[in-house]
């Protein structure tokens, strides 16, 4: 297949995980000729209204930070080539240890029939040979991202459409590395120590799991630029104060873990479409 026939579709639960966390290969791809097709599940609601002010507190105002998040999705899309934005317009769920989650609105509470019968209908729509989620057993375990995990493998097994599915992947070293260099810079971050033995463990095994690694260093300053248009969400970003060589060792690569291919491709792969041209 040549590269204007591939489709790579992502699926995500708020505005800003599309760049945080594929942004990378969304740039390398679309730069190919790839249609790239981003389903964001959720309008964000419960992030930061501007000035950092938190659900919950005067002057935050759902509605308000939905269309403040969309429209930086959007911007995100356009420096990342994104070829079609697809929304579902679910309620944020907030996060794990916040009470917001039990509202019978929230994302996380939609029965997850109805969320896989709309990403399916999206996959039907668009036919991708690559779609790619999160891992819902990973260790951030934030309700939106589980939901919009399961939803995804859900709706990809039933349309049995795609060729390759795959579950985004973070490499513990790298993170050690960027921490490190942020406590050099006087920054409060992670320290190892604050981590179970438990999460520590399931760190290693996840990295060991990671059949596909992209080279994103061509692509690494769009994808910069399209986390830092989410501008309400990252103040005073540490991401913009790492020095240039931390921040490409670190992030200069994308991971993942691919769960299911119909194409025999080898691993490990350097591209999502390995097998498939």
């Amino acid at each position: 297949m040549t590269a204007d026939s591939l489709t790579l579709m992502v699926v995500h639960a708020h505005p800003d995980d599309e760049a945080s966390s594929t942004g990378g290969v969304l740039a390398t791809y679309s730069d190919q000729g790839v249609r790239t097709v981003v389903v964001t599940c959720t309008n964000g609601e419960f992030g930061d209204a501007p000035g950092q002010i938190k659900p919950g507190e005067d002057g935050h105002d759902e509605l308000a930070v939905a269309q403040l998040r969309l429209a930086e999705l959007r911007r995100s899309g356009q420096i990342l080539g994104v070829s079609e934005l697809e929304l579902l317009g679910y309620h944020d769920s907030g996060m794990p240890d916040w009470d917001y989650k039990d509202r019978p609105d929230a994302f996380c509470n939609v029965p997850l029939d109805d969320v896989a019968d709309r990403i399916g209908a999206l996959i039907k729509t668009y036919q991708p040979q690559v779609i790619i989620s999160y891992d819902d057993q990973g260790l951030y375990q934030h309700p939106d991202h589980v939901h919009a995990a399961r939803a995804a493998a859900a709706a990809a097994g039933q349309t049995a459409i795609a060729a390759k599915y795959y579950q985004i992947a973070m490499r513990g070293s790298s993170w050690r590395k960027v921490w490190a260099a942020l406590r050099d810079l006087g920054e409060d971050v992670p320290d190892p120590r604050e981590f179970t033995p438990e999460q520590l463990r399931q760190a290693t095994e996840a990295e060991a799991r990671i059949t596909t690694t992209v080279d994103i260093r061509p692509v690494l300053a769009r994808k910069r630029d399209a986390l830092l248009a989410h501008a309400s969400q990252i103040q005073d970003s540490w991401f913009s104060k790492l020095p240039p060589e931390i921040a490409e060792s670190a992030f200069g690569q994308e991971s993942f873990v691919r769960v299911s291919d119909s194409t025999g491709a080898t691993v490990p792969e350097t591209d999502l479409f390995a097998g498939l041209r």
